[in-house]
Protein backbone atom coordinates (compact mmCIF):
# COMPACT_ATOMS: atom_id res chain seq x y z
CA UNK A 1 0.00 0.00 0.00
CA UNK A 2 1.07 3.63 -0.48
CA UNK A 3 3.34 4.94 2.28
CA UNK A 4 3.78 8.53 1.03
CA UNK A 5 3.68 10.41 -2.23
CA UNK A 6 7.04 9.04 -3.37
CA UNK A 7 7.09 5.40 -2.28
CA UNK A 8 4.86 2.47 -1.51
CA UNK A 9 5.73 -0.47 0.74
CA UNK A 10 5.54 -3.98 -0.71
CA UNK A 11 6.13 -7.25 1.05
CA UNK A 12 7.37 -10.65 -0.15
CA UNK A 13 8.59 -13.75 1.68
CA UNK A 14 11.92 -12.02 2.37
CA UNK A 15 10.49 -8.88 3.95
CA UNK A 16 9.37 -5.32 3.17
CA UNK A 17 10.83 -2.91 0.62
CA UNK A 18 10.10 0.65 -0.49
CA UNK A 19 9.06 0.86 -4.14
CA UNK A 20 8.86 4.17 -6.07
CA UNK A 21 5.17 5.02 -6.31
CA UNK A 22 5.32 5.81 -10.03
CA UNK A 23 6.63 2.43 -11.20
CA UNK A 24 4.44 -0.53 -12.12
CA UNK A 25 6.90 -3.27 -11.29
CA UNK A 26 7.07 -4.55 -7.74
CA UNK A 27 9.27 -5.94 -5.02
CA UNK A 28 10.55 -9.03 -6.85
CA UNK A 29 11.54 -6.93 -9.84
CA UNK A 30 13.32 -4.49 -7.51
CA UNK A 31 15.35 -7.32 -6.00
CA UNK A 32 16.27 -8.50 -9.51
CA UNK A 33 17.41 -5.00 -10.49
CA UNK A 34 19.71 -4.98 -7.48
CA UNK A 35 20.98 -8.51 -7.97
CA UNK A 36 21.57 -8.44 -11.72
CA UNK A 37 23.29 -5.18 -12.65
CA UNK A 38 25.20 -7.07 -15.33
CA UNK A 39 24.90 -5.89 -18.92
CA UNK A 40 22.35 -3.12 -19.14
CA UNK A 41 20.56 -5.25 -21.74
CA UNK A 42 16.81 -5.33 -21.16
CA UNK A 43 14.31 -7.88 -22.51
CA UNK A 44 13.67 -7.62 -26.23
CA UNK A 45 10.30 -6.03 -27.12
CA UNK A 46 9.32 -9.15 -29.08
CA UNK A 47 10.00 -11.32 -26.05
CA UNK A 48 7.93 -9.01 -23.84
CA UNK A 49 5.11 -9.21 -26.38
CA UNK A 50 5.28 -13.00 -26.34
CA UNK A 51 4.90 -12.99 -22.56
CA UNK A 52 2.00 -10.55 -22.78
CA UNK A 53 0.14 -12.70 -25.29
CA UNK A 54 0.53 -15.66 -22.95
CA UNK A 55 -0.76 -13.61 -20.01
CA UNK A 56 -3.72 -12.40 -22.05
CA UNK A 57 -4.61 -15.93 -23.13
CA UNK A 58 -4.29 -17.30 -19.60
CA UNK A 59 -6.42 -14.46 -18.18
CA UNK A 60 -9.13 -15.16 -20.78
CA UNK A 61 -9.15 -18.89 -20.05
CA UNK A 62 -8.88 -18.64 -16.27
CA UNK A 63 -11.76 -16.14 -16.32
CA UNK A 64 -13.87 -18.43 -18.51
CA UNK A 65 -13.20 -21.40 -16.26
CA UNK A 66 -13.97 -19.47 -13.08
CA UNK A 67 -10.43 -19.80 -11.75
CA UNK A 68 -10.13 -16.04 -11.21
CA UNK A 69 -12.93 -13.44 -10.86
CA UNK A 70 -14.24 -12.03 -14.13
CA UNK A 71 -13.52 -8.40 -13.20
CA UNK A 72 -9.89 -9.26 -12.49
CA UNK A 73 -9.66 -11.31 -15.69
CA UNK A 74 -10.97 -8.38 -17.73
CA UNK A 75 -8.62 -5.93 -16.02
CA UNK A 76 -5.60 -8.12 -16.78
CA UNK A 77 -6.73 -8.48 -20.40
CA UNK A 78 -7.09 -4.69 -20.72
CA UNK A 79 -3.65 -4.19 -19.16
CA UNK A 80 -2.02 -6.56 -21.66
CA UNK A 81 -3.76 -4.83 -24.56
CA UNK A 82 -2.57 -1.42 -23.39
CA UNK A 83 1.04 -2.57 -23.13
CA UNK A 84 0.91 -4.38 -26.46
CA UNK A 85 -0.27 -1.06 -27.90
CA UNK A 86 2.85 0.65 -26.58
CA UNK A 87 2.13 1.78 -23.03
CA UNK A 88 4.41 1.11 -20.03
CA UNK A 89 7.14 -0.42 -22.19
CA UNK A 90 9.80 1.10 -19.94
CA UNK A 91 8.62 -1.00 -16.99
CA UNK A 92 10.31 -4.22 -18.18
CA UNK A 93 13.70 -3.68 -16.64
CA UNK A 94 15.35 -6.94 -15.59
CA UNK A 95 18.78 -7.59 -17.11
CA UNK A 96 19.03 -10.36 -19.71
CA UNK A 97 21.50 -12.17 -17.45
CA UNK A 98 19.32 -12.97 -14.46
CA UNK A 99 17.83 -15.66 -12.26
CA UNK A 100 17.82 -19.11 -13.83
CA UNK A 101 14.79 -20.14 -15.90
CA UNK A 102 13.67 -16.49 -16.16
CA UNK A 103 11.77 -16.11 -12.87
CA UNK A 104 12.86 -12.48 -12.48
CA UNK A 105 11.59 -11.39 -15.89
CA UNK A 106 8.44 -13.46 -15.44
CA UNK A 107 7.64 -11.74 -12.14
CA UNK A 108 8.42 -8.38 -13.71
CA UNK A 109 5.64 -9.09 -16.23
CA UNK A 110 3.27 -10.39 -13.54
CA UNK A 111 3.83 -7.36 -11.31
CA UNK A 112 3.38 -4.78 -14.06
CA UNK A 113 0.13 -6.40 -15.17
CA UNK A 114 -1.16 -6.70 -11.61
CA UNK A 115 -0.46 -3.06 -10.80
CA UNK A 116 -1.98 -1.75 -14.02
CA UNK A 117 -5.02 -4.02 -13.45
CA UNK A 118 -5.36 -2.50 -9.97
CA UNK A 119 -5.47 0.97 -11.49
CA UNK A 120 -8.08 -0.14 -14.02
CA UNK A 121 -10.20 -1.42 -11.12
CA UNK A 122 -9.80 1.90 -9.32
CA UNK A 123 -7.41 0.61 -6.70
CA UNK A 124 -3.83 1.49 -5.71
CA UNK A 125 -0.67 -0.07 -7.07
CA UNK A 126 0.71 -2.59 -4.60
CA UNK A 127 -2.63 -3.76 -3.18
CA UNK A 128 -1.94 -7.37 -4.09
CA UNK A 129 -4.77 -8.59 -1.85
CA UNK A 130 -7.09 -7.32 -4.60
CA UNK A 131 -5.04 -8.34 -7.65
CA UNK A 132 -2.03 -10.56 -7.03
CA UNK A 133 0.88 -11.05 -9.46
CA UNK A 134 1.08 -14.67 -8.32
CA UNK A 135 -2.48 -15.70 -7.47
CA UNK A 136 -4.29 -13.94 -10.32
CA UNK A 137 -1.98 -12.91 -13.18
CA UNK A 138 0.00 -16.13 -12.80
CA UNK A 139 -2.85 -18.46 -11.91
CA UNK A 140 -2.17 -22.02 -13.13
CA UNK A 141 1.22 -21.02 -14.47
CA UNK A 142 4.89 -21.32 -13.61
CA UNK A 143 8.03 -19.72 -14.93
CA UNK A 144 8.92 -23.24 -15.98
CA UNK A 145 6.15 -23.52 -18.58
CA UNK A 146 5.61 -19.84 -19.39
CA UNK A 147 9.21 -19.02 -20.36
CA UNK A 148 9.76 -21.90 -22.83
CA UNK A 149 6.39 -21.01 -24.34
CA UNK A 150 7.41 -17.35 -24.56
CA UNK A 151 10.63 -18.32 -26.37
CA UNK A 152 8.56 -20.26 -28.88
CA UNK A 153 6.08 -17.43 -29.40
CA UNK A 154 8.85 -14.82 -29.51
CA UNK A 155 10.74 -16.83 -32.10
CA UNK A 156 7.65 -17.21 -34.27
CA UNK A 157 6.85 -13.50 -34.02
CA UNK A 158 10.41 -12.55 -34.94
CA UNK A 159 10.42 -14.91 -37.91
CA UNK A 160 7.02 -13.72 -39.15
CA UNK A 161 7.60 -10.01 -38.67
CA UNK A 162 11.29 -9.67 -39.49
CA UNK A 163 13.26 -12.51 -41.07
CA UNK A 164 10.82 -14.05 -43.53
CA UNK A 165 9.75 -10.73 -45.10
CA UNK A 166 13.42 -9.74 -45.36
CA UNK A 167 14.32 -13.00 -47.09
CA UNK A 168 11.43 -12.72 -49.52
CA UNK A 169 12.46 -9.18 -50.50
CA UNK A 170 16.10 -10.21 -50.89
CA UNK A 171 15.19 -13.17 -53.10
CA UNK A 172 13.08 -10.94 -55.36
CA UNK A 173 15.88 -8.36 -55.60
CA UNK A 174 18.47 -11.00 -56.48
CA UNK A 175 16.18 -12.51 -59.12
CA UNK A 176 15.68 -9.04 -60.63
CA UNK A 177 19.44 -8.52 -60.85
CA UNK A 178 19.82 -12.01 -62.30
CA UNK A 179 17.50 -11.09 -65.13
CA UNK A 180 19.18 -7.71 -65.61
CA UNK A 181 22.67 -9.25 -65.84
CA UNK A 182 21.79 -12.52 -67.58
CA UNK A 183 23.54 -11.69 -70.87
CA UNK A 184 26.80 -10.50 -69.28
CA UNK A 185 29.62 -13.06 -69.47
CA UNK A 186 32.40 -12.97 -66.90
CA UNK A 187 35.27 -15.15 -65.84
CA UNK A 188 34.46 -17.82 -63.34
CA UNK A 189 36.93 -18.34 -60.49
CA UNK A 190 37.69 -21.40 -58.41
CA UNK A 191 40.43 -21.41 -55.76
CA UNK A 192 40.54 -17.65 -56.53
CA UNK A 193 42.10 -18.64 -59.86
CA UNK A 194 40.77 -18.28 -63.41
CA UNK A 195 38.00 -20.72 -64.29
CA UNK A 196 35.61 -21.22 -67.17
CA UNK A 197 33.26 -18.33 -68.07
CA UNK A 198 29.91 -17.90 -66.35
CA UNK A 199 27.00 -15.50 -66.62
CA UNK A 200 26.95 -12.67 -64.11
CA UNK A 201 23.18 -13.10 -63.91
CA UNK A 202 23.58 -16.70 -62.85
CA UNK A 203 25.76 -15.62 -59.93
CA UNK A 204 22.81 -13.61 -58.64
CA UNK A 205 20.30 -16.34 -59.46
CA UNK A 206 22.38 -18.84 -57.51
CA UNK A 207 22.31 -16.56 -54.47
CA UNK A 208 18.53 -16.23 -54.78
CA UNK A 209 18.20 -20.01 -54.86
CA UNK A 210 20.50 -20.38 -51.84
CA UNK A 211 18.37 -17.97 -49.80
CA UNK A 212 15.18 -19.72 -50.93
CA UNK A 213 16.49 -23.05 -49.70
CA UNK A 214 17.49 -21.52 -46.38
CA UNK A 215 14.04 -20.02 -45.96
CA UNK A 216 12.52 -23.46 -46.55
CA UNK A 217 14.81 -24.99 -43.92
CA UNK A 218 13.86 -22.30 -41.43
CA UNK A 219 10.15 -22.85 -42.09
CA UNK A 220 10.63 -26.56 -41.42
CA UNK A 221 12.61 -25.97 -38.23
CA UNK A 222 10.12 -23.41 -36.91
CA UNK A 223 7.38 -26.04 -36.91
CA UNK A 224 8.89 -27.23 -33.63
CA UNK A 225 8.06 -23.86 -32.07
CA UNK A 226 4.33 -24.35 -32.65
CA UNK A 227 4.08 -27.22 -30.15
CA UNK A 228 3.56 -25.72 -26.68
CA UNK A 229 4.10 -27.05 -23.17
CA UNK A 230 1.93 -24.35 -21.59
CA UNK A 231 -0.12 -25.98 -18.83
CA UNK A 232 2.75 -28.04 -17.51
CA UNK A 233 3.04 -25.75 -14.48
CA UNK A 234 6.09 -26.30 -12.26
CA UNK A 235 7.37 -29.70 -13.35
CA UNK A 236 5.26 -30.82 -16.30
CA UNK A 237 2.47 -32.45 -14.28
CA UNK A 238 -0.05 -29.64 -14.66
CA UNK A 239 -0.32 -29.12 -10.91
CA UNK A 240 -2.78 -26.33 -9.88
CA UNK A 241 -4.32 -26.04 -13.35
CA UNK A 242 -7.94 -26.57 -14.37
CA UNK A 243 -8.49 -29.82 -16.32
CA UNK A 244 -9.66 -27.85 -19.38
CA UNK A 245 -7.01 -25.15 -19.11
CA UNK A 246 -4.22 -26.80 -21.07
CA UNK A 247 -6.10 -27.33 -24.30
CA UNK A 248 -8.13 -24.15 -24.11
CA UNK A 249 -5.21 -21.80 -23.50
CA UNK A 250 -3.40 -23.06 -26.59
CA UNK A 251 -6.58 -22.53 -28.64
CA UNK A 252 -6.87 -18.96 -27.42
CA UNK A 253 -3.20 -18.24 -28.12
CA UNK A 254 -3.64 -19.59 -31.64
CA UNK A 255 -6.57 -17.23 -32.16
CA UNK A 256 -4.72 -14.22 -30.75
CA UNK A 257 -1.63 -14.80 -32.88
CA UNK A 258 -3.24 -16.38 -35.96
CA UNK A 259 -0.66 -19.16 -35.73
CA UNK A 260 -1.62 -22.88 -35.77
CA UNK A 261 -0.33 -23.80 -32.31
CA UNK A 262 -0.95 -27.13 -30.61
CA UNK A 263 -0.38 -28.60 -27.15
CA UNK A 264 2.53 -30.97 -26.74
CA UNK A 265 1.75 -34.66 -26.21
CA UNK A 266 4.16 -34.64 -23.24
CA UNK A 267 4.37 -31.59 -21.01
CA UNK A 268 7.44 -32.71 -19.09
CA UNK A 269 9.45 -33.25 -22.28
CA UNK A 270 8.53 -29.80 -23.59
CA UNK A 271 9.77 -28.24 -20.39
CA UNK A 272 13.09 -30.09 -20.24
CA UNK A 273 14.30 -30.15 -23.83
CA UNK A 274 15.61 -27.05 -25.57
CA UNK A 275 15.96 -28.97 -28.85
CA UNK A 276 13.38 -26.86 -30.76
CA UNK A 277 15.41 -23.73 -30.07
CA UNK A 278 18.68 -25.40 -31.04
CA UNK A 279 17.05 -26.60 -34.26
CA UNK A 280 15.82 -23.13 -35.25
CA UNK A 281 19.08 -21.51 -34.19
CA UNK A 282 20.99 -24.01 -36.31
CA UNK A 283 18.89 -23.12 -39.35
CA UNK A 284 19.52 -19.42 -38.69
CA UNK A 285 23.25 -20.04 -38.30
CA UNK A 286 23.30 -22.01 -41.55
CA UNK A 287 21.74 -19.03 -43.32
CA UNK A 288 24.28 -16.70 -41.72
CA UNK A 289 27.16 -18.81 -43.01
CA UNK A 290 26.01 -18.50 -46.61
CA UNK A 291 25.28 -14.80 -46.15
CA UNK A 292 28.92 -14.32 -45.15
CA UNK A 293 29.97 -16.04 -48.36
CA UNK A 294 27.64 -13.87 -50.45
CA UNK A 295 28.77 -10.66 -48.74
CA UNK A 296 32.41 -11.60 -49.31
CA UNK A 297 31.68 -12.34 -52.98
CA UNK A 298 30.10 -8.92 -53.38
CA UNK A 299 33.16 -7.28 -51.87
CA UNK A 300 35.54 -9.19 -54.14
CA UNK A 301 33.55 -8.49 -57.28
CA UNK A 302 33.46 -4.77 -56.41
CA UNK A 303 37.13 -4.61 -55.35
CA UNK A 304 39.26 -1.87 -56.86
CA UNK A 305 38.42 0.39 -58.53
CA UNK A 306 41.86 0.28 -60.20
CA UNK A 307 43.59 -2.68 -58.57
CA UNK A 308 40.75 -5.16 -58.05
CA UNK A 309 38.09 -7.04 -60.03
CA UNK A 310 35.57 -4.17 -60.33
CA UNK A 311 33.13 -6.38 -62.24
CA UNK A 312 30.23 -4.78 -60.38
CA UNK A 313 29.65 -1.49 -58.60
CA UNK A 314 27.99 -1.57 -55.20
CA UNK A 315 26.12 1.65 -54.48
CA UNK A 316 28.26 4.00 -52.36
CA UNK A 317 26.31 4.93 -49.24
CA UNK A 318 28.90 6.89 -47.23
CA UNK A 319 32.50 8.14 -47.48
CA UNK A 320 34.91 5.29 -46.85
CA UNK A 321 37.93 6.92 -45.30
CA UNK A 322 38.85 9.64 -42.85
CA UNK A 323 42.12 10.27 -44.73
CA UNK A 324 41.73 9.08 -48.35
CA UNK A 325 39.43 11.40 -50.35
CA UNK A 326 37.03 9.85 -52.82
CA UNK A 327 37.20 6.38 -51.27
CA UNK A 328 34.02 4.35 -50.94
CA UNK A 329 33.88 1.01 -49.17
CA UNK A 330 31.44 -1.93 -49.41
CA UNK A 331 30.08 -1.12 -45.97
CA UNK A 332 26.73 -2.89 -46.26
CA UNK A 333 28.45 -6.15 -47.15
CA UNK A 334 30.96 -5.63 -44.34
CA UNK A 335 28.18 -5.01 -41.83
CA UNK A 336 26.42 -8.15 -43.03
CA UNK A 337 29.42 -10.32 -42.24
CA UNK A 338 29.78 -8.85 -38.76
CA UNK A 339 26.14 -9.52 -37.89
CA UNK A 340 26.46 -13.06 -39.23
CA UNK A 341 29.49 -13.68 -37.02
CA UNK A 342 27.43 -12.53 -34.03
CA UNK A 343 24.60 -14.87 -35.00
CA UNK A 344 27.05 -17.78 -35.19
CA UNK A 345 28.30 -16.90 -31.73
CA UNK A 346 24.75 -16.80 -30.39
CA UNK A 347 24.12 -20.23 -31.90
CA UNK A 348 27.09 -21.64 -30.02
CA UNK A 349 25.85 -20.06 -26.76
CA UNK A 350 22.37 -21.53 -27.34
CA UNK A 351 23.84 -24.99 -27.87
CA UNK A 352 25.85 -24.74 -24.65
CA UNK A 353 22.83 -23.48 -22.70
CA UNK A 354 20.57 -26.18 -24.13
CA UNK A 355 22.75 -29.01 -22.86
CA UNK A 356 23.07 -27.45 -19.40
CA UNK A 357 19.65 -28.44 -18.07
CA UNK A 358 19.20 -30.80 -15.15
CA UNK A 359 16.31 -33.07 -14.22
CA UNK A 360 12.93 -31.31 -14.68
CA UNK A 361 14.21 -27.93 -15.88
CA UNK A 362 16.73 -26.03 -17.96
CA UNK A 363 17.64 -22.92 -15.99
CA UNK A 364 19.59 -21.32 -18.86
CA UNK A 365 16.43 -20.26 -20.71
CA UNK A 366 16.92 -16.48 -20.32
CA UNK A 367 20.11 -16.72 -22.37
CA UNK A 368 18.40 -18.85 -25.01
CA UNK A 369 15.46 -16.44 -25.19
CA UNK A 370 17.62 -13.38 -25.81
CA UNK A 371 20.11 -15.00 -28.18
CA UNK A 372 17.54 -16.78 -30.35
CA UNK A 373 15.13 -13.87 -30.80
CA UNK A 374 17.95 -11.36 -31.18
CA UNK A 375 19.61 -13.55 -33.82
CA UNK A 376 16.43 -13.71 -35.86
CA UNK A 377 15.77 -10.00 -35.63
CA UNK A 378 19.25 -8.66 -36.30
CA UNK A 379 19.66 -11.04 -39.23
CA UNK A 380 16.30 -9.99 -40.64
CA UNK A 381 17.16 -6.30 -40.24
CA UNK A 382 20.55 -6.93 -41.83
CA UNK A 383 19.09 -8.66 -44.87
CA UNK A 384 16.58 -5.83 -45.30
CA UNK A 385 19.33 -3.21 -45.16
CA UNK A 386 21.57 -5.17 -47.51
CA UNK A 387 18.71 -5.52 -50.00
CA UNK A 388 17.60 -1.90 -49.93
CA UNK A 389 20.97 -0.18 -49.67
CA UNK A 390 23.14 -2.55 -51.67
CA UNK A 391 21.61 -5.29 -53.82
CA UNK A 392 18.91 -3.17 -55.46
CA UNK A 393 21.46 -0.57 -56.55
CA UNK A 394 24.17 -2.85 -57.94
CA UNK A 395 25.33 -2.08 -61.48
CA UNK A 396 27.51 -4.20 -63.75
CA UNK A 397 30.78 -3.26 -65.42
CA UNK A 398 30.13 -5.28 -68.56
CA UNK A 399 33.34 -4.25 -70.34
CA UNK A 400 35.48 -5.42 -67.41
CA UNK A 401 33.52 -8.66 -67.10
CA UNK A 402 33.96 -9.56 -70.76
CA UNK A 403 37.64 -8.60 -70.76
CA UNK A 404 38.35 -10.96 -67.89
CA UNK A 405 36.34 -13.73 -69.54
CA UNK A 406 38.18 -13.38 -72.85
CA UNK A 407 41.56 -13.21 -71.18
CA UNK A 408 41.11 -16.21 -68.91
CA UNK A 409 43.43 -19.15 -69.47
CA UNK A 410 40.60 -21.37 -68.32
CA UNK A 411 39.04 -21.02 -71.77
CA UNK A 412 41.46 -23.73 -72.76
CA UNK A 413 39.14 -26.16 -70.96
CA UNK A 414 36.79 -26.01 -73.94
CA UNK A 415 39.59 -27.27 -76.18
CA UNK A 416 40.09 -30.53 -74.25
CA UNK A 417 37.68 -32.62 -76.29
CA UNK A 418 39.06 -31.22 -79.55
CA UNK A 419 42.85 -31.22 -79.13
CA UNK A 420 43.33 -33.37 -76.01
CA UNK A 421 44.20 -32.45 -72.43
CA UNK A 422 48.00 -32.48 -72.92
CA UNK A 423 47.89 -30.28 -76.01
CA UNK A 424 45.49 -27.93 -74.22
CA UNK A 425 47.82 -27.74 -71.20
CA UNK A 426 50.75 -26.94 -73.49
CA UNK A 427 48.75 -24.17 -75.18
CA UNK A 428 47.85 -22.68 -71.80
CA UNK A 429 51.46 -22.77 -70.64
CA UNK A 430 52.71 -21.06 -73.81
CA UNK A 431 50.01 -18.40 -73.56
CA UNK A 432 51.04 -17.61 -70.00
CA UNK A 433 54.75 -17.46 -70.90
CA UNK A 434 54.45 -15.48 -74.14
CA UNK A 435 51.35 -13.40 -73.64
CA UNK A 436 49.88 -14.72 -76.88
CA UNK A 437 46.18 -15.51 -76.90
CA UNK A 438 44.95 -19.09 -76.80
CA UNK A 439 43.31 -18.56 -80.16
CA UNK A 440 46.59 -17.39 -81.76
CA UNK A 441 48.62 -20.31 -80.45
CA UNK A 442 46.07 -22.94 -81.52
CA UNK A 443 45.97 -21.51 -85.03
CA UNK A 444 49.77 -21.23 -85.24
CA UNK A 445 50.14 -24.90 -84.28
CA UNK A 446 47.41 -25.94 -86.72
CA UNK A 447 45.51 -27.73 -84.00
CA UNK A 448 42.12 -26.47 -85.18
CA UNK A 449 40.62 -24.46 -88.02
CA UNK A 450 39.63 -20.86 -87.41
CA UNK A 451 35.94 -21.67 -87.93
CA UNK A 452 35.97 -24.57 -85.49
CA UNK A 453 37.91 -22.51 -82.96
CA UNK A 454 35.38 -19.68 -83.18
CA UNK A 455 32.59 -22.12 -82.40
CA UNK A 456 34.41 -23.79 -79.50
CA UNK A 457 35.50 -20.51 -77.89
CA UNK A 458 32.08 -18.88 -78.13
CA UNK A 459 31.73 -17.25 -74.70
CA UNK A 460 27.95 -17.06 -74.91
CA UNK A 461 27.71 -20.78 -75.55
CA UNK A 462 30.36 -21.73 -72.99
CA UNK A 463 28.65 -19.83 -70.19
CA UNK A 464 25.14 -21.10 -70.89
CA UNK A 465 23.81 -23.46 -68.23
CA UNK A 466 22.80 -26.82 -69.66
CA UNK A 467 19.13 -27.70 -69.06
CA UNK A 468 18.14 -30.81 -67.13
CA UNK A 469 17.66 -33.75 -69.51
Amino acid sequence: MTNNTDFRIERDSMGDRSIPSNVYYGIQTLRAIENFAISGLKPLPTYVNACLYIKKATAIVNGELGCIPQDISQAIIQATDEILAGNLRDQFVVDVYQAGAGTSHHMNVNEVLANRALEILGDEKGNYKRVSPNDHVNYGQSTNDVIPTAIRIGGLLALTNTLHPALEAAILALEAKANEFQDIVKSGRTHLQDAVPVRLGENFRAWAYILTEHQNRIYTASGDLMVLGLGGSAAGTGLNTHPQYRGRVVEVLSELLNIPLEPTPHLMAAMQSMAPFVNVSGAIRNLAQDLVKISHDLRLMDSGPKTGFKEIQLPPVQPGSSIMPGKYNPVMAEMTSMVCFQVMGYDNAIALAAQAGQLELNVMMPLIAYDLIHSIEILGNTISSLTQRCIQGITANQERCVAYAEGSLALVTALNTHIGYLNAAAVAKESLETGKSLRQIVLEKGLMTEADLATVLDLEQMSAILPLS
